[in-house]
């Protein structure tokens, strides 16, 4: 199950410092989520209202459960593993920050300085999500002057949850790209890695081909078949920590023409064979 808006390019402003709300989902997940990570000035707040799993962030894992809220923000990795029996259901809400002259907000200079935090929600952010869905749905009349004003109320809420833990002093300079490219790049490799080509991934742009795969190296520092294939070394981890999945089924789904060819590309990206990091799985069991 999963709603999405997108496109909306909601502002937020606060002192000097506008929000965009990029993309606004509820996802109930019934598969892992691949690793992965968003660019400059990109923030994602993810709310957990009912269902249990696991996010690894930067390598360290978290249990997730009902009430969880984290922020992942600009280069923090992330990859979230729902539980079988009772998988976690999540809003999640994409914001892009730009930064101007004058006077600054606390709560947004807060919400900018964390990269990363994670924790039991104490602000009661569920109703809120509940009723920006509401808004979203419905339409009735002044819905997004509704919508911007509960989406204020999330970002202060969630520095409020801050206020007790430690924060970054990391600071990221605005991009001069405030737009909704980056969630498409990072959209597409995540859900659809497998049959994406350049071409399509261009036109979803906007851009020409050339002008992709300058925008892929500035900002992600890879080419497009990098990113594709970091995409399904990613997703290809998942399917070899499932004890009920075989290297031939994983290497099936990816899209791999046999098994030797995936546990060749395998061990080029990782350094071990497709076998031998199962084991190594099997053993931290």
């Amino acid at each position: 199950m999963r709603t999405a808006y997108t496109d909306l390019n909601i502002r937020i402003s606060m002192g000097n410092t506008t929000f965009f709300a990029l993309n606004i989902v509820f996802e109930r997940f019934l598969r892992s989520m691949p690793r992965h990570s968003h660019g400059h000035d990109s923030y994602e707040l993810h709310y957990i209202p009912h269902g249990y799993g696991q996010v690894w962030i930067d390598g360290a894992v978290y249990e997730i459960r009902p009430n969880t809220l984290y922020m992942t923000g600009p280069s923090v990795e992330h990859e979230q593993i729902p539980r079988r029996e009772d998988p976690m259901a999540e809003y999640c809400i994409y914001f892009k920050l730009k930064r101007g002259v004058g006077e600054e907000d606390p709560a947004a200079a807060r919400f900018a300085g964390t990269l990363f935090w994670f924790g039991q929600d104490s602000q009661e952010l569920y109703p809120l999500m509940q009723q920006i869905f509401f808004e979203l749905e419905h339409k009735y009349t002044g819905y997004m002057a509704q919508v911007e004003a509960l989406l204020a109320q999330c970002i202060v809420k969630t520095v409020r949850n801050y206020e007790t833990r430690r924060e970054s002093t990391s600071h990221f300079s605005p991009s001069n790209l405030v737009d909704s490219k980056y969630l498409i790049v990072e959209e597409s490799f995540l859900y659809d890695y497998g049959e994406l080509t350049l071409e399509e991934l261009a036109r979803r742009l906007g851009l020409g081909i050339r002008q992709t795969e300058r925008f892929l190296k500035e900002y992600y520092g890879r080419t497009f078949l990098q990113k594709k294939t970091e995409a399904k070394m990613s997703v290809a981890k998942l399917y070899l920590a499932d004890p009920e999945t075989s290297i031939s089924e994983a290497a099936e789904r990816l899209g791999y023409s046999s098994v030797q060819h995936f546990c060749y590309a395998f061990r080029r990206y990782y350094g071990k064979t497709a076998g031998d990091y199962r084991k190594e799985l099997q053993g931290e069991a």
